[in-house]
């Protein structure tokens, strides 16, 4: 596994002068862009060093689905921790292709972003479900101090346990990641 280490200077855009909005818009192609690149199958580790790198100690996260926010690193990292671990399982033993897609999502205040998230779970049986959301970020420097998950939307049954493959005996046929 091939392991990417994230800081916050990756984060600083290269000009000291770059306007909020600019920097904005560096930040939230960065981030994205590192979510696409880890690959889930190989481990979750990867995932919490880019929320380590990308998120400030005082996050907030919240969601249409969910009357509470969420405030602060330290309660945020074990949620995400209780969702990557599963699917990392599921892909690096049971079969499971995960594919991810991002699209940007054109916007005009400074220091705020959008983009739209699609992952597609295949499984060994060719089943498929689709998840897609939105997600709106404000960034405060160089962090993600706020964050709305919205527009979420399920295409597909789920996948069961007869959709993976935990049979060392049965071959896991490969799709490949995107690219």
């Amino acid at each position: 596994m091939s392991k990417q280490n994230f800081s916050a200077d990756q984060v600083e855009g290269s000009q000291p002068d770059r306007d909020l909005y600019t920097t904005s818009q560096m930040r939230e192609r960065a981030l994205n862009t590192a979510i696409l690149k880890a690959d889930i199958a190989q481990g979750y580790e990867e995932h919490l060093a880019i929320f380590d790198a990308f998120y400030g100690g005082d996050i907030e996260v919240s969601s249409e689905t969910s009357n509470h926010l969420i405030r602060g690193k330290d309660r945020v990292r074990p949620i995400l921790r209780s969702l990557l671990y599963p699917v990392h399982v599921m892909a690096e033993i049971g079969g499971l292709v995960v594919r991810i897609r991002v699209d940007q999502i054109a916007g005009d205040v400074a220091g705020e972003t959008h983009s739209a998230w699609t992952i597609e779970f295949v499984g060994v049986s060719g089943r498929t479900t689709t998840l897609s959301w939105r997600v709106f970020r404000k960034w405060k420097g160089s962090r993600v101090v706020y964050e709305y998950h919205y527009d979420q939307q399920q295409k597909g049954e789920p996948l069961t346990f007869g959709d993976l493959s935990f049979n060392a005996a049965t071959p896991v046929p490969h799709f490949g990641r995107p690219s």
